[in-house]
C-alpha cells in the first residue's frame, strides 16, 4: 500500500514537471540545465567520479587543465541533457520539432527510402538524442528499442513522450528483436542506441576508447541479415538554447559487423562532440 502511494506521488510530480518544462523556451531549459547539472553531480559524486574516468580513458584530452574544463563544461551538459529530455517528452511533437534548425545530408534518408529494404538509426548518447527519432517518425513509421526505466512512477511518461508521430517502442528482449527485423523487413526503420551495454549473452566484449567494454552484438547481426540502410544519426545542441542540428552520415555496414568496428564508429562520431557526450554512463561496468 504504501509502496504503491509512494509510486503514484513520484508519477504526479514527474507529470507535473514534464508538463511545466513544456512551458519553457529552450533557452531557459538550457539554462537551468547547466545549473542542475552542476548540483546532480555535486550530490552525486560516484557519477561524477564515472565522468572524469571515461573522460581521462578517452585520451581526448592531453593535459589535466584541458580535461577539467571538459569535466566542468560536460557535467552542465549533462543537465541539459535533463532537462532537454524532460522537455521533449511533455512537449507537442509540434514544438519539438520547431526546435531542429538543422538537418544535415538529409539524402541518406530519401536514397534509403527509395532503396525500400529498411533503415538502421544508429543514435549515440551525443548531444539530444531523444530528438532524432522524433524527427524521422514525423515523415514515416519507425520502431525504436527501448529499455524500460528502473523507476516505475517514471516509466510510463517516458514511453509516452517517446512515442510521438509514427514511433513505435519495442522492448529489449527477443520480441523486440523480432519487432525490429519485421520492422525491416517491411521496408521501415528502426532506431538503436548503439552504445548500451548489452543485457549478458547479447554481447561481447570490445575495445572502446582502449578499455573493454560489453558491446551489442545487435547491431551486426541486424546488418548481416537485412539489406537495410545503415545511418549515424547524431544531434548537436547548439549554444544558448538556439536549438539543433541533426547530422547523418551514411555507415557501410562493413564497419559495423563486429562490436570492434561498431565502437570505432563510435568513437569517430564522439570525437566530434567530446564536450555533449554522456560521459557519466557506466559503459565499462559488467552487464
Amino acid at each position: 500500500m504504501t509502496f504503491s502511494f509512494s509510486n503514484s506521488i513520484c508519477s504526479i510530480i514527474f507529470s507535473f514537471l514534464l508538463k511545466l518544462l513544456s512551458l519553457f523556451p529552450l533557452k531557459w531549459i538550457h539554462f537551468l540545465g547547466s545549473i542542475v547539472g552542476e548540483i546532480f553531480h555535486f550530490f552525486k559524486p560516484k557519477v561524477k567520479q564515472i565522468l572524469v574516468s571515461n573522460l581521462k580513458v578517452s585520451g581526448l584530452y592531453s593535459d589535466s587543465i584541458a580535461l577539467d574544463a571538459a569535466v566542468k563544461k560536460n557535467m552542465r551538459e549533462m543537465g541539459k541533457t535533463i532537462l532537454e529530455s524532460m522537455a521533449i517528452w511533455g512537449s507537442s511533437q509540434k514544438k519539438v520539432l520547431s526546435w531542429i534548425q538543422q538537418v544535415d545530408n538529409f539524402q541518406v534518408i530519401e536514397q534509403a527510402l527509395k532503396k525500400n529494404s529498411g533503415i538502421i538509426f544508429l543514435t549515440p548518447h551525443i548531444g539530444s538524442f531523444e530528438i532524432a527519432s522524433i524527427f524521422y517518425a514525423s515523415k514515416n513509421p519507425m520502431t525504436v528499442l527501448y529499455r524500460p526505466s528502473r523507476k516505475k512512477c517514471i516509466d510510463k511518461w517516458i514511453k509516452s513522450g517517446r512515442s510521438k508521430g509514427g514511433v513505435t517502442l519495442a522492448p529489449t528482449d527477443r520480441s523486440g528483436v523480432k519487432s525490429l527485423l519485421l520492422a525491416l523487413k517491411r521496408g521501415q526503420a528502426i532506431g538503436i542506441l548503439p552504445d548500451q551495454i548489452a543485457s549478458k549473452g547479447d554481447g561481447e566484449w570490445a575495445n572502446f576508447f582502449s578499455k573493454p567494454t560489453y558491446t551489442m552484438t545487435l547491431v551486426g547481426k541486424l546488418a548481416v541479415k537485412t539489406d537495410a540502410t545503415v545511418i549515424m544519426a547524431v544531434t548537436e545542441r547548439l549554444s544558448g538554447g538556439k536549438g539543433f542540428i541533426i547530422h547523418l552520415e551514411l555507415i557501410d555496414r562493413k564497419n559495423i559487423e563486429n562490436p570492434s568496428r561498431l565502437n570505432e564508429q563510435l568513437e569517430y562520431q564522439i570525437a566530434k562532440f567530446p564536450l555533449q557526450y554522456m560521459w557519466n554512463y557506466d559503459r565499462y561496468k559488467k552487464p
